[in-house]
C-alpha cells in the first residue's frame, strides 16, 4: 500500500516529492515507490453559494434576506475542478492506504485539507505534517515526527467556525447594503471594522484646530536649558506668558539644582513575527504589507531561506537552540560575516527574551533556516527583507545597547528649566544595525534632547544666562496611518490574523474605500459614506476582538462550535433588519462628467489594474472604457503636440486639450480638414512653375478622390 501526501501548492509538493523519493511526474501529482504526492492549488473546495441553495437566491434582492442555511454545505471549486477531480481520483485509489497532510501548518492550511477530506468522504486513517520550514532537513525531520490527524480537530473547528461566520456576517450585509441604497458596498466582520479605523483617525484630523505655542530655550553659555511646565510639556499656548517668562529670565543668573547620572541598558528587540516584520517593512522599506507577505513567501517557500512566515511568535522553542550556531554560520556571510562570525567562537547567550517555549503558538518567530544563502540569487525586494531577518536574528545574541544618561534641572529666577544629555557607552546590538534607528517611539523634541552633549557640570554650579529665545510652534493634527501604523492598531484590537491583515487591507484599496496616498492611507468619498451606512456593531473593533477571542478558545478546545455559530446567526439578523430600516441614502462620489454613449447614463469612475475605467451604472448596460489618454497618431497644427483619441456621438474625434482644437475621424466623410489642405499647399509651393490657382485645385481634386476610393 503506498501513502498519499496532500501539499497546498504544486512548488511545495515537488519539494516534498524530491525529498522523500517520488520522481515519476504526473500532470496532477507525484508519484514513488512508498508516496504519492499531489497538491490543492490552494482552496480546491469552498462554501456553497445562496444560489445552491435555492436558485432564486442568484438574484440579489433584500427581501430574501437573511440568508442563513442550517447545515452549511461545501462546494467544488469551478476554477479548480480539475484538480478536486484529480485529487478524489487519488484518494480512491485501491493502493492507497493512508493520507498525510501536509498543507500549511496553520488554520486556513487544516481548513482546505479537512474540507478536501470531506468532500470525498475520506474514511481511512490520516496524520499531519507540521513543519515551519522548507528544507530538507526540516522535510525529513517532519516525516520521522508525523502527528495524529485528530490532534488538529480543535484547530480545524476554529478555522470551519471562522469561515462560516465570514460567510453569514459579510454575505449578508454586503448583499443588504447592496440593495438597499443600489451600489456595490462590501461590508465584513474584519473590514468595516478595519475602515471604521481609518475614518477615525480622518475625523479627528478634521476636528483638530491647530493652536500656536512658543517654546522657551535659555543658552546658559555651554548648553541650552528648555522651560517646562508642572505636566513636563515644554509648550507654552499663552503667548502673554511666554513673554513675560523670557523677561524674567533674560540676563539672570542660577544654579544647577539637581544632577542626575544613570546608566541605561536597552536589550535587543525581540525576533521577528509576521505583523512586526511588515511594520518594519512598511516604515524603513517602503513596502505595503501585501508586498511583504508575497516577497517573504518566495524566501519560504523557493529560496527556503527563512522560516514559516505567518507566525504571530516573537520568540523560539527549546528544541531549536542546537540548531542557532548552524543558522548563524550559514548567514555568515557578506556584509553578515563580521557580525556573525565573532558569536560563533563561544556560546550563545539565550535568555527569555530568545527562548520561551510557553510564548510559542503554532509556530515559532520568523528566522534563518540552517539552507545555504547565495545573495546573488535574490532579486532587489527578496534582497531587502533578507537583510531585515537576518540582521533581527544576529541581534538577538548581542548585548544590550549601553549608555550614560545625564539630567540636568537649573534653577533660574525661580523658574525650573531642564536639560538632556546621552553618551553612548557599549552600541551593543545597535552594531548590528550600522547605527541607524530602529526604534520609531521617539518624538523630534525627545531625539533631539538625548542627543545634546552636555559638558562636565555638578551641582550648585552657578550658571547666566546669554539667549533667551521664544521658537514658535504649531499643533499638528494627528497623523494619517501608514499600513505599519493601521497594522499595529489590528494587532492591538484583535483585527485579523498575521496571515490575512494585509489581504483586508488590499480588499479595502480594492473596493475603493481607502487609498495610498504616498505612505499614508485615506479614506475615499465611498469609504466615508460607507461607515456611515453600515451596522453600527461593526464599525468598530471590539465586537471582531471578541469574535478573534472566541475562535481562539475554540481552536484551544476551552469552547464549543456551536453556540459561538448561533450567536452568529442572531447577530447577522439584527444586522440585516438594521439595514432594511434604515432611512440614509448613498450618492456615488465617482460620478464622471461623461454619459454613456449607449444609453446616456452618467457612467462611474472605477480604478482597475490597469488604470481608471468608466462604467455605466445601468442594469441594462454593461459599457465600459478605459479613462487613460489614448493618443491619436495625428498632431496638433498649433501646438504639434499628439491629440487625444476621443469617442463621441457623431463618431471618433481627435482633441488637443490645451489648444482646444478638434478634427473628426470619420472615414467615410469626404471633409478634408484645414491641416490637410495646408500640407498640400506646402507641398504645391515647391512646385513654381505654373500658375499657383489651376494646379492647385486639380491636386485638391485628385486627393478627393483618392479618399473616396
Amino acid at each position: 500500500m503506498k501513502t498519499l501526501i496532500l501539499a497546498e501548492k504544486p512548488s511545495v509538493a515537488r519539494e516534498i516529492a524530491r525529498v522523500m523519493g517520488s520522481h515519476n511526474k504526473n500532470k496532477s501529482f507525484i508519484e514513488g515507490p512508498k508516496y504519492v504526492v499531489t497538491w490543492a492549488l490552494g482552496h480546491l473546495v469552498g462554501l456553497a453559494e445562496p444560489e445552491d441553495y435555492d436558485a432564486k437566491l442568484g438574484t440579489w434582492a433584500l427581501e430574501d434576506l437573511p440568508i442563513l442555511p442550517g447545515q452549511m454545505k461545501l462546494k467544488v471549486l469551478r476554477e479548480s475542478s480539475h484538480q478536486f477531480k484529480a485529487v478524489q481520483a487519488l484518494m480512491r485509489r485501491p493502493d492507497i492506504g493512508e493520507l498525510i497532510v501536509a498543507t500549511d501548518a496553520a488554520r486556513e492550511g487544516e481548513l482546505l485539507a479537512r474540507w478536501i477530506i470531506d468532500m470525498v468522504k475520506w474514511k481511512k486513517p490520516f496524520q499531519r505534517l507540521w513543519i515551519s520550514s522548507q528544507t530538507d532537513k526540516a522535510i525529513k525531520e517532519g516525516f520521522a515526527s508525523l502527528k495524529p490527524g485528530s490532534q488538529f480537530d480543535r484547530l480545524f473547528h476554529s478555522a470551519r467556525c471562522r469561515a462560516e461566520a465570514d460567510w453569514m456576517i459579510g454575505l449578508n450585509v454586503t448583499r443588504a447594503l447592496t440593495c438597499k441604497f443600489g451600489s456595490p458596498l462590501s461590508a465584513g466582520r474584519v473590514q468595516t471594522p478595519t475602515l471604521g479605523m481609518i475614518m477615525q483617525r480622518e475625523s479627528d484630523i478634521l476636528a483638530f484646530r491647530s493652536e500656536e505655542y512658543g517654546v522657551l530655550r535659555v543658552n546658559v553659555g555651554t548648553f541650552e536649558v528648555i522651560w517646562r511646565g508642572p505636566n513636563g510639556d515644554s509648550r507654552i499656548f499663552d503667548a502673554a506668558k511666554a513673554k513675560e517668562l523670557q523677561e524674567k529670565l533674560a540676563g539672570r543668573t542660577g544654579k544647577i539644582t539637581k544632577l542626575k547620572k544613570s546608566e541605561k541598558s536597552v536589550p535587543h528587540p525581540l525576533a521577528y513575527d509576521l505583523t512586526e516584520l511588515q511594520r518594519d517593512a512598511n516604515r524603513l522599506l517602503g513596502f505595503s504589507a501585501k508586498q511583504t507577505s508575497n516577497v517573504l513567501q518566495k524566501l519560504y517557500e523557493q529560496h527556503k531561506l527563512v522560516t514559516y512566515p505567518r507566525t504571530d511568535s516573537r520568540y523560539l522553542t527549546s528544541d531549536m537552540t542546537d540548531t542557532l550556531k548552524e543558522r548563524l554560520s550559514n548567514i555568515a556571510i557578506g556584509p553578515y560575516a563580521p557580525l556573525a562570525r565573532p558569536l560563533l567562537r563561544g556560546t550563545l547567550p539565550l535568555s527569555k527574551r530568545i527562548v520561551d517555549d510557553g510564548k510559542v503558538t503554532d509556530h515559532h518567530a520568523i528566522i534563518p533556516t540552517e539552507q545555504a544563502v547565495h545573495l546573488n540569487l535574490l532579486s532587489t525586494e527578496e534582497r531587502r527583507l533578507y537583510d531585515l531577518i537576518v540582521r533581527r536574528f544576529i541581534s538577538l545574541f548581542y548585548a544590550p545597547a549601553r549608555y550614560d544618561q545625564v539630567a540636568v534641572t537649573v534653577n533660574i529666577a525661580g523658574e525650573d528649566l531642564f536639560a538632556k544629555g546621552t553618551t553612548i557607552k557599549d552600541s551593543g546590538w545597535r552594531a548590528v544595525y550600522d547605527g541607524k534607528v530602529m526604534d520609531d517611539d521617539e518624538t523630534d523634541e525627545d531625539a533631539e534632547e538625548s542627543t545634546a552633549v552636555l559638558p562636565e557640570l555638578r551641582e550648585g554650579e552657578s550658571l547666566t544666562v546669554k539667549q533667551c529665545r521664544i521658537q514658535s510652534g504649531r499643533t499638528s493634527p494627528p497623523k494619517r496611518y501608514t499600513e505599519a501604523a493601521l497594522l499595529t492598531q489590528m494587532e492591538k484590537h484583535g483585527l485579523g490574523t498575521p496571515a490575512t491583515r494585509a489581504d483586508i487591507i488590499e480588499k479595502l484599496v480594492g473596493s475603493d474605500t481607502i487609498e495610498r496616498q504616498s505612505n499614508l492611507l485615506h479614506p475615499t468619498g465611498k469609504g466615508k459614506q460607507l461607515i456611515q451606512l453600515a451596522p453600527t456593531e461593526l464599525r468598530t473593533p471590539e465586537l471582531t476582538a471578541r469574535w478573534e477571542a472566541e475562535l481562539e478558545r475554540i481552536a484551544r478546545g476551552q469552547g464549543k462550535p456551536e453556540p459561538f455559530l448561533n450567536g452568529i446567526r442572531e447577530m447577522a439578523q439584527g444586522l440585516v433588519s438594521g439595514v432594511k430600516k434604515s432611512e440614509a441614502s448613498y450618492v456615488p462620489h465617482n460620478v464622471s462628467g461623461s454619459h454613456c454613449p449607449e444609453c446616456g447614463t452618467r457612467m462611474l469612475e472605477k480604478k482597475s489594474k490597469r488604470g481608471t475605467m468608466l462604467v455605466c451604472p445601468s442594469e441594462d448596460c454593461d459599457y465600459r472604457r478605459s479613462d487613460q489618454k489614448q493618443l491619436s497618431g495625428r498632431r496638433c497644427p498649433q501646438c504639434h503636440k499628439k491629440m487625444e483619441l476621443k469617442d463621441g456621438k457623431a463618431g471618433k474625434y481627435v482633441q488637443c486639450l490645451p489648444c482646444g482644437i478638434t478634427e473628426m475621424m470619420n472615414k467615410d466623410s469626404t471633409h478634408m480638414n484645414k491641416r490637410e489642405q495646408q500640407r498640400l499647399v506646402s507641398q504645391y509651393a515647391k512646385k513654381q512653375e505654373e500658375p499657383l490657382g489651376s494646379n492647385l485645385g486639380e491636386l485638391l481634386r485628385a486627393a478627393m478622390e483618392k479618399k473616396k476610393d
